[in-house]
């Protein structure tokens, strides 16, 4: 695993440490997935919340871990869950700093199925988030037929936001649209300082990128407190 921070700019603090996998020898996420099957979808997903898990309270991360789940790899949310829950009691890490983040852009077949997952996961004390939102297969589709408690900005939408009215109304009506619904947001993939000043602009607190720091492998990424500042 790899952990990457997403920070809170108007607390200048670490929100949340999201554990992106990784080869053995530091391979990309993109490697070791084309390796997942149907055969070895739900193994590789259980195994890797146990090692987000574990990587977080060995590196005593005291902010929220945000894991992706494979939706797709959940069958029944309350065995499926079993494995996190004794993770999280093995390794003595909080299960209400843990956020499950929903990859939208792996096609979900049932959104009933996924509606039952969320509302599940709600129940137990974690978090759920909407990854890459806007870049997937449903859109505001996926957001009506369920209100996770944080979105996830895709990076397509936000790059050179600064330069392009078009990209800021559509997050402008994305933001209008979460905080009636009362969903937290987070823009993703910030690599640049105007990226970042327009979109606090827009009043979004909430980053992640490489603007403040990159993945880092099996370990903790310093933020430059510059960082903190568009």
């Amino acid at each position: 695993m790899a952990l990457q921070p997403i920070v809170d700019v108007r607390q200048k603090t670490v929100f949340a440490q999201e554990a992106l996998v990784r080869g053995l020898a530091g391979e990309s996420a993109a490697s070791v997935f084309s390796m997942v099957n149907d055969s070895n979808r739900y193994r590789f997903d259980q195994s890797c919340r146990v090692k987000a898990i574990k990587l977080a309270a060995e590196l005593d991360v005291n902010c929220m871990l945000s894991i992706n789940f494979m939706p797709n790899a959940v069958y029944k949310p309350e065995l499926c869950i079993r494995t996190t829950l004794d993770a999280a009691e093995q390794y003595g890490f909080p299960i209400n700093q843990i956020i499950f983040e929903i990859t939208e852009s792996e096609k979900i077949e049932n959104n009933d199925h996924l509606r039952n997952i969320v509302k599940y996961y709600q129940q137990q004390g974690f978090k759920t988030a909407i990854d890459d939102f806007g870049a997937g297969y449903s859109g505001l589709n996926l957001l009506a037929d369920m209100q996770t408690d944080l979105v996830k900005l895709d990076m397509a939408l936000i790059r050179h936001i600064h330069l392009d009215r078009t990209r800021q109304t559509i997050v402008k009506g994305i933001l209008q649209v979460c905080a009636d619904l009362g969903i937290e947001v987070i823009a993703e993939g910030i690599e640049e300082a105007e990226e970042l000043k327009a979109l606090e602009d827009l009043g979004i607190t909430l980053f992640q990128g490489f603007y403040f720091a990159r993945p880092a492998f099996q370990s903790i990424a310093e933020v430059p407190a510059s960082c903190y500042n568009a």
